[in-house]
């Protein structure tokens, strides 16, 4: 009889085991809700650079234990179920007492509910009813049989409700507090861990009263769970304040933060951008937006030279309806005028068409039917090829681009990132030379940051670890000559020894400025993004200032350079500490009726000399100029001299 009914337990048990089996088979826990969650974007040390939120607009993050501070973790289990590490995700004593409390009050005074629980009725809301309670008790052992204990609490800290559209713990640390979940301390975390209690009546923002009675009551209950905490530390963090309002969700680089993200699907995407650096490049973008017309705007790229890995992107005024916001602006097609000169004249370099001290004549001249002018309408006469392409004359341009060939300029630079868009039908020409084809920001710094980097070509990368094969675009000699023309001050003031370049399109449409020293490359546009002109916008005055502001942003290149850099570099850390006379430049023509002439030279080890025609000037040595009145019309012949006999001279002409 006893063997029976032995065996007829063990039947019903197992039969009961294979009842519960199967029904766990066909009603598995529903992880729907985890899938669905937004996106947060890290710059290169983790921080967070922008959020996205969820589709319908919800901001949920998926959220770990090892995501939140170990005391929010202390706090949640004192507060909510004290025997969460020890139950199989049912609590029986706390079950007991809820039902005892409501029978007695005759309604419900606590719910009874185990983290399980409530991790189960977050995953699969419903209505608060006893058959609901059921279906929660049933889900947490499922759950417990599935998951680890630290899962389980996973799935609380990332779907519990933060007031609002807000749900987990790390959104809801980034919108009451303004960082990272990891780095708030007990009060803080306290008050996450009890508004999810009643999530709209405990919302700081609007009952701050109530938030700061619920937390304080989370911090008791800690201290009684937890003896060993000090009175001392308990007054202080119920002395602290709630928040007086709900703080903007990270929200920097928002153009490229979509593009990364774009048919992404891990919650967390890594970057290359530098938050403190995409900040500045914000700031800067943002007051020069306030001084540009209507419908104007501008995109900005700072990225490091050697890697190509991007530091700061500003694609436009994001959201800005009358300035296109929602376009990246740093993919626009446009005409880049003369920012590509720099690149034909390396060319031109290697074919040993021109060295940069060729001397040449820039005067009227035709090229068959086609007969380009200067920027200023005038022409410079003999001049060398050096001071052509610093002055960015265009006769010169086009004439060696008639020398080397369309199509070998167009192959460089393809090579070097950059392949022109020309219009259906239109083959490559001499006005290539002068920014006729069509490139962007992004190809314009691959090109810029190829002549900084010995010629070599790569892809800008976003994100750590990507990076495309390097092509030779330039021989790397040409490629450091370029560099070293190239390195001129700021006419408006900035850091120095930067190489710079700028262009602007037929009628002001585009203003470019693009420029490297041994560390970086930095890029501006500033135009309409329907194309229509910018009356006065030139890259010299509109964009090379905010070329200039970046540069400041950024460390200074070392000098001399270090160990390993790129072959271009040398040569460019050369082309800093060179001296040279800034002014007048060669073949310069001055006013006789000018007081004085304000003679400047940069680079070279000071003391600096400077001389005319042989004869000695008045100079302060700790200065880098002086002043000449000139004895009347005719030809000077302007030197400079530094410490160390180095040279630097200039014919000029005073009518």
């Amino acid at each position: 009889m006893g063997r029976r009914l032995a065996l007829a337990s063990l039947a019903a048990l197992a039969t009961l085991a294979a009842a519960a089996f199967a029904l766990d088979r066909l009603y598995p826990p529903n992880l729907a809700r985890l899938a669905v969650h937004g996106t947060e974007v890290l710059d290169r040390e983790g921080r967070s650079l922008a959020v996205l939120p969820a589709p319908g607009g919800l901001w949920r993050l998926p959220t770990t234990t090892a995501d939140v501070p170990p005391h929010l973790l202390d706090l949640l289990i004192a507060a909510e179920d004290r025997r969460f590490r020890h139950h199989p995700g049912v609590d029986p004593i706390a079950l007991a007492r809820a039902a005892f409390q409501w029978a007695r009050a005759g309604r419900i005074v606590s719910g009874g509910s185990t983290l399980t629980m409530q991790a189960a009725r977050l995953l699969e809301p419903r209505p608060r009813t006893l058959r609901s309670k059921a279906i929660e008790i049933l889900r947490a052992l499922q759950l417990e049989a599935h998951y680890s204990k630290e899962e389980i609490l996973g799935l609380w800290l990332t779907l519990a409700p933060m007031g609002g559209n807000l749900e987990g713990a790390r959104v809801g640390a980034l919108a009451w507090f303004g960082r990272p979940v990891a780095q708030l301390d007990p009060a803080e975390a306290a008050l996450l861990v009890a508004i999810p209690r009643r999530p709209e009546a405990l919302r700081p923002d609007r009952h701050p009263e109530a938030a700061r009675a619920a937390r304080d009551a989370v911090l008791t209950e800690r201290a009684r769970a937890a003896p060993g905490i000090s009175p001392a530390d308990t007054a202080a963090a119920l002395a602290r304040p709630v928040p007086a309002f709900r703080r903007k969700l990270p929200q920097a680089a928002p153009h490229l933060a979509r593009e990364l993200a774009r048919g992404a699907t891990e919650a967390r995407i890594a970057s290359t951008l530098s938050l403190p650096l995409q900040r500045a490049a914000e700031a800067i973008a943002a007051r020069a937006l306030r001084d540009l017309p209507e419908r104007a705007s501008l995109a900005l790229i700072v990225a490091e030279l050697e890697s190509r890995e991007v530091l700061a992107l500003v694609g436009g005024e994001f959201g800005a309806a009358n300035r296109a916001g929602m376009l990246d602006l740093t993919r626009a097609v446009r005409s880049p005028g003369s920012a590509l000169k720099p690149a034909l004249y390396a060319l031109a370099f290697e074919a040993g068409i021109a060295a940069p001290e060729t001397l040449l004549t820039d005067l009227p001249r035709r090229f068959g039917a086609y007969a380009p002018e200067n920027f200023d309408g005038g022409f410079a006469g003999r001049i060398t090829v050096a001071d052509a392409l610093r002055q960015s004359l265009n006769l010169p341009a086009v004439a060696l681009l008639a020398e080397l060939g369309p199509l070998r300029f167009v192959s460089a630079l393809k090579a070097a990132g950059a392949p022109p868009r020309l219009p259906p039908g239109v083959d490559p020409a001499l006005p290539l030379a002068l920014g006729g084809l069509g490139t962007t920001l992004r190809e314009l710094m691959a090109v810029q940051a190829a002549l900084g980097d010995g010629g070599r070509a790569r892809p800008l990368v976003f994100r750590p670890g990507e990076g495309g094969a390097v092509r030779q675009a330039f021989a790397p000699r040409a490629a450091a000559q370029v560099a070293g023309i190239l390195v001129n001050p700021f006419p408006a003031g900035g850091p120095p020894g930067i190489a710079w370049k700028t262009g602007t399109s037929w009628g002001g449409r585009d203003a470019w400025a693009v420029g490297f020293d041994a560390r970086h490359v930095a890029g501006v546009w500033v135009g309409r993004p329907d194309g229509t002109p910018l009356p006065g916008a030139t890259g010299a005055r509109t964009a090379l200032p905010l070329l200039a502001q970046l540069f400041e942003r950024l460390p200074p290149a070392p000098r001399p350079a270090l160990p390993g850099r790129p072959a271009a570099t040398p040569a460019l850390a050369e082309a800093v500490d060179r001296l040279r006379l800034v002014f007048p430049p060669p073949g310069a023509v001055l006013e006789e009726d000018a007081p004085h002439v304000t003679l400047r030279a940069s680079g070279g080890r000071r003391p600096l000399t400077f001389l005319v025609d042989g004869r000695p000037l008045p100079a302060e040595p700790a200065k880098r100029e002086a002043a000449w009145r000139p004895e009347g019309p005719g030809f000077y012949r302007v030197t400079v001299l530094d410490a160390e006999g180095s040279a630097a001279r200039a014919e000029v002409r005073v009518r």
